[in-house]
């Protein structure tokens, strides 16, 4: 740090809250201007000042993250999203609460590492008057988003960032936290403010339907293709019609400009609507957006109504939202489609594509490796068209024996044959009716059976063994395979005109080792786990065991591997200790020959081993964050680098 610099910075500052530097006021946002008249008259901050920003201690932080757990949940994709959009950029995500105290962070190595010098870390303070002029603390401050670039810091020692935020507010206009991108690049970030301030909303609108999930929730927009999206209206009514909450979007839509504006009227004061025909109409609004006018006025709206949800955990995401049927303890049912996306573009790409063909008569076929989660992709789509009162019906083809996958489909009549139920028994198809039947391991239906299949989605009629009465069915149909149908069809071990009747839509859903959204998928399904237990944390090299792990047996094995973690973990921290040897084994065992100095575990001496433990105690201490471990052992980055290495730590190792 040169003094020169220090004194400039300072003079500048000086000039401008003086309202003596115009030259210097007319090239600067008047949101900096008021930020830093703040910071020198309200907080008497110095502008040479160097010291760290104040860190709440462990339970303090803990208390904080807990207050805001369903928001952060949700958040988690969203972060994970913005961040895999700013990757190689050098970016960090970060969330902080209405006080700035930092309450998650993700980001690139190579910003962290450095970013920790200056105190950009969890538990880490950093509103207005304890950091200046930022882009966390200004955007909390001003309500608005705010990009705070290099020499607009009011603090010098903070003039090397570049920060990006966006708030993100609670139904009754409170600020609730705040979304920011921080990196050290040299560039100006209007870019990267719009991806935060549009990642920043749609965490707004899903918490806020997370909030209100046991009321109607009424979304609407002016053009029903932004129904969905970050853009739409929502408001949470009661059982009579009476508006409970609404969200910024629909204020702004309506003309509105605070919540009490809205609160406490009834819908049909909003709209041209009455309360019996918009509730009568659900099962009509589930499917498809239906044109809303408003009242007085004649304006054209699109709306969609959803259902008021039994939450069952408090986990706001990818959970059980609806009554399950009887004898389903699988904590699966009532998916919604929103609720998988965790940032990977292919999963993206299949929600979007499940979402158009909601209420239209086009099958699905699911593809992928087994264990990659078709029958929970099913369930969504099935949840988002038809909802949990209608029948979800699933049929493994490949798990019934041959000579009974013909009665299980078809059903039979009374007497059909040696051993049948006295008064016969309805099908599974016939079971499905109004509703879905999914039809998993398609490919390894037998091939005189496909043909009966054919039939009945061609004709829509079941006709049971030993009967004669074909029996009209409404179903939708999904189907899911691991295997490749074109070339079954090719063999001649699969019927061709079938084939194109199941894919009507055809889907592939990715391995977990593709998938670009692990971390995100990995959080969650622990949260899942420990949904009637103590939550427990991932140790970060457990996370990157986890991360690096190939992972034959997808999101299945995933799950299992989490259950008999947390069974086997003593304290609320999973270690790499606790995970299965062939997971923890492909990062713990080093290459042979691939540095003199690296040890294997198995061949240290007692002090060395002692050595080892100590580092990696401390390293947990400090999350894994290098620099923070260096300063409490008392030794410099570098060395403790050198150290990790010859130990065989696999952590963050790059110099």
């Amino acid at each position: 740090m040169e003094r020169g610099q220090v004194l400039e910075h300072v003079h500048l500052v000086n000039a401008v809250v003086s309202s003596q530097g115009p030259l210097e006021m007319a090239t600067m946002a008047p949101v900096i201007v008021r930020s830093w008249r703040r910071c020198y008259n309200d907080f008497g901050l110095d502008p040479a000042d160097h010291q760290q920003p104040p860190v709440v201690n462990g339970t303090e932080l803990h208390a904080r993250q807990e207050q805001l757990k369903g928001l952060r949940d949700i958040a988690q994709g969203e972060m994970v999203s913005l961040y895999q959009q700013l990757a190689g950029s050098g970016f960090s995500v970060l969330l902080t609460d209405a006080d700035g105290v930092i309450l998650d962070l993700l980001g690139d190595p190579s910003f962290t590492d450095s970013a920790a010098d200056c105190g950009m870390m969890e538990g880490a303070v950093w509103s207005e008057r304890h950091q200046g002029t930022n882009g966390m603390g200004t955007c909390a401050i001003e309500r608005r988003p705010v990009s705070v670039h290099h020499n607009e810091h009011y603090l010098f020692r903070n003039i090397g960032l570049t920060c990006s935020a966006a708030p993100i507010f609670a139904h009754d206009g409170s600020l609730l936290a705040v979304l920011d991108a921080s990196s050290y690049s040299h560039l100006g970030q209007q870019h990267t403010l719009v991806l935060v301030n549009m990642s920043a909303q749609m965490i707004e609108n899903r918490f806020f339907l997370y909030q209100f999930g046991d009321q109607f929730a009424l979304r609407f927009h002016s053009r029903p293709e932004f129904i969905w999206t970050l853009w739409e209206g929502l408001l949470a009514l009661a059982e009579d019609g009476q508006i409970i909450a609404a969200n910024r979007s629909a204020l702004f839509q309506l003309g509105l400009k605070e919540s009490r504006d809205v609160v406490g009227r009834n819908v049909e004061e909003l709209f041209d609507v009455s309360v019996n025909t918009l509730f009568g109409k659900r099962g009509q609004a589930w499917l498809s957006p239906l044109p809303l006018y408003e009242a007085g006025k004649g304006k054209r709206f699109f709306g969609l109504l959803r259902l008021p949800e039994r939450r069952l955990t408090s986990t706001p995401v990818f959970v059980r939202r609806f009554s399950a049927p009887e004898g389903d303890t699988s904590g699966r049912y009532g998916i919604e489609l929103y609720q998988m996306e965790f940032g990977d573009p292919t999963m993206q790409y299949n929600i979007r594509c499940a979402r158009r063909i909601v209420g239209k008569d086009i099958p699905v076929l699911l593809t992928g490796e087994t264990g990659t989660g078709k029958e929970w992709f099913a369930l969504a789509i099935h949840a988002e068209g038809l909802g949990p009162e209608k029948p979800f019906v699933a049929v493994n083809c490949a798990a019934i024996p041959e000579s009974l996958i013909e009665s299980e489909l078809f059903g039979y009549k009374a007497g059909a044959f040696t051993g049948a139920v006295r008064d016969g028994r309805r099908g599974k198809i016939v079971q499905a009716n109004g509703g879905t039947l999914f039809l998993d391991e398609i490919g390894d239906m037998p091939l005189p059976l496909q043909a009966r299949l054919l039939r009945v989605l061609e004709t829509r009629e079941v006709v049971p063994l030993g009967g004669e009465t074909p029996l009209r069915v409404d179903i939708k149909v999904i189907s899911a395979t691991h295997r490749n149908l074109r070339e079954l069809v090719a063999e001649g071990r699969f019927r061709e005109d079938l084939y194109y009747r199941l894919a009507g839509l055809m889907l592939n859903l990715p391995p977990l080792r593709q998938r670009q959204d692990k971390q995100a998928l990995i959080w969650h399904l622990l949260r899942m786990e420990c949904r009637d237990r103590e939550p427990v944390q991932l140790s970060e090299a457990a996370l990157r065991c986890l991360e690096a792990y190939s992972w034959p047996g997808n999101i299945r094995q995933l799950r299992n591997v989490l259950r008999t973690c947390l069974a086997l973990c003593d304290g609320k921290v999973i270690d790499v200790a606790d995970l299965p040897i062939e997971i923890r084994g492909e990062q713990r065992l080093t290459k042979k020959g691939s540095s003199a100095g690296n040890l294997q575990e198995a061949d240290m001496t007692a002090l060395e081993q002692a050595e080892r433990d100590a580092i990696l105690d401390q390293l947990e201490r400090c999350r894994w964050n290098v620099t923070v471990a260096a300063r409490s052992l008392g030794i410099s980055r570098n060395t403790l680098y050198r150290k990790m290495r010859q130990l065989g730590i696999q952590g963050r190792t790059e110099t």
